[in-house]
């Protein structure tokens, strides 16, 4: 059903990258299975998070979904964090054996816990264009991406509708239980 032949707690990794192949957001996962939004991965807390120029641990247990042919990455927190969703705009992720694989394109949709919902970073994107040349159907991609994830999240439409993620986060639970 996945995109991906991975097995229930599979080690994998996401790897992002900025237009031109330059270094972004990289950390391990675990593979938790799919279902018709995607495969999701779990990030217990306390999982290392990098990129050039910063990096952080994570303070709160966090389930990711890598849709099939769609031009985005969704990050949905657990509870004691202030975003509940996260969705950066991307290329279409691919999966190289273990390693998902995406081309970060700078809008980001969000949703506060508080139930804000808001697009970040458009003026990145807008200098982006220009300074690294985005091509045409890449600007398209990203925009048609933002503006569709942004009705799913407003309207809070599966997978964005605060339970879709439920059954990953007990499933990590679950495999977190087993391994400690």
């Amino acid at each position: 059903m996945g995109g991906v032949s991975l097995d229930l707690g599979t080690p994998v990794r996401l790897e992002m990258t900025k237009w031109g192949d330059r270094p972004h957001w990289a950390f391990d996962a675990t593979y938790l299975g799919a279902d018709e939004h995607g495969d999701w991965i779990g990030i217990p807390a306390g999982t290392f998070m990098a990129r050039p120029g910063a990096e952080f641990t994570t303070v709160v247990v966090q389930v990711g979904l890598v849709p099939r042919d769609a031009g985005w990455l969704a990050t949905f927190h657990g509870p004691g964090w202030h975003v509940a969703t996260y969705v950066d705009m991307t290329s279409v992720p691919w999966w190289d054996g273990t390693t998902c694989r995406a081309v970060d394109l700078d809008l980001d949709v969000i949703r506060m816990t508080d139930g804000h919902v808001f697009v970040d970073d458009e003026d990145e994107f807008a200098d982006h264009q220009v300074r690294f040349g985005y091509p045409t159907e890449v600007v398209s991609l990203a925009e048609d991406a933002c503006a569709w994830v942004s009705e799913q999240v407003l309207e809070e439409r599966a997978p964005f509708d605060g339970e879709s993620a439920d059954r990953w986060f007990a499933r990590l639970a679950d495999l977190t239980e087993t391994a400690g």
